[in-house]
């Protein structure tokens, strides 16, 4: 299958690596790391231990592929949806942080567009070497949720490639309650520089607890059956999974980067029909150092 993974950042290079070993991948990323791996190949460590050369560019116009695996971060979706509207693809699929991306897309894109969460542990070491900081998996599936032929043959190339790959009828669930984790790990740890555990203890646990209510809250407005304890369970789990792990939020705020606050607890307080006070605390206090910050 070709694929073109638009977004080579650390989990992107992650998975078009792993992807690269069975089909042909096109990686569409910046300089200086397209140029060193045009130069001399995607080194993958950490989990795995191989060098594989994939094709690589900056340019994203123009192309075409069975699949376009979309990697960037929220805020460069409408960038990238325009983008790959220059090219042709049989389907999309998002594996990107927070909600709204697939509609985003699917506003540009002339194919369907699939919903996805990845929770491998990517690290980009240097230009043309990522780090596998840790095993998980791949979830995909339609954004309305229910079966897909496109999703099966998504899900069996992925898997043909040795990722750990879900074909789930229950996305619109599964992006929530990914959404109400972030919500509850990213702000706390990137505002306090800390690893995601700090979010179990107190002080922090009363708050990271209620960002994820509120999500819940919302995602039943929303028409998602998504109760407390589930979003409470998922983070108690999640966070002591990744105890000793930096969000990444917080290593966007560490490096002085904008952050992805918009397409989470800034799209729960956004999409609430009342009041979620914990959420629209947690993004006015990341906005606000980002804006004092120059990275807003």
């Amino acid at each position: 299958m070709r694929i073109v993974l638009f977004g080579a950042g650390s989990l992107g290079s992650l998975l078009g690596g792993l992807l690269a070993r069975e089909h042909d991948v096109v990686l569409v990323g910046r300089d200086p790391h397209v140029a060193a791996i045009r130069e001399d190949g995607l080194r993958v460590g950490g989990e795995f231990d191989y060098r594989i050369d994939p094709e690589v560019t900056t340019d994203g116009t123009g192309l075409t592929a069975a699949l376009a695996l979309v990697t960037v971060k929220s805020y460069d979706t409408d960038e990238a949806a325009r983008t790959l509207s220059t090219g042709e693809f049989g389907t999309a699929l998002s594996l990107q942080n927070g909600l709204g991306n697939e509609e985003r897309l699917a506003a540009e894109l002339d194919c369907p567009v699939l919903a996805g969460t990845a929770s491998y542990g990517a690290r980009l070491i240097e230009p043309g070497a990522v780090e596998c900081t840790g095993l998980g998996r791949v979830v995909l599936g339609p954004p309305e949720g229910g079966e897909s032929t496109l999703a099966t043959m998504i899900g069996e190339a992925f898997a043909e490639s040795g990722l750990e790959t879900t074909v789930a009828d229950d996305m619109p669930r599964r992006l929530w309650v990914k959404c109400a984790v972030n919500t509850a790990i990213n702000p706390l740890t990137a505002l306090t520089g800390t690893k995601n555990g700090v979010v179990l203890d107190e002080p922090a646990w009363p708050i990271a607890r209620e960002a994820a209510h509120e999500t819940a809250r919302v995602a039943r407005e929303s028409g998602v059956d998504l109760s407390e304890e589930m979003v409470v369970d998922a983070l108690e789990r999640v966070a002591s999974a990744t105890r000793g792990n930096t969000s990444s939020m917080a290593q966007d705020l560490r490096k002085g980067r904008r952050t992805e606050i918009d397409a989470i607890n800034g799209y729960v307080a956004q999409q609430a029909e009342g009041s979620v006070p914990t959420n629209a605390l947690l993004t006015g206090l990341v906005k606000t150092w980002e804006n004092s910050h120059g990275s807003g």
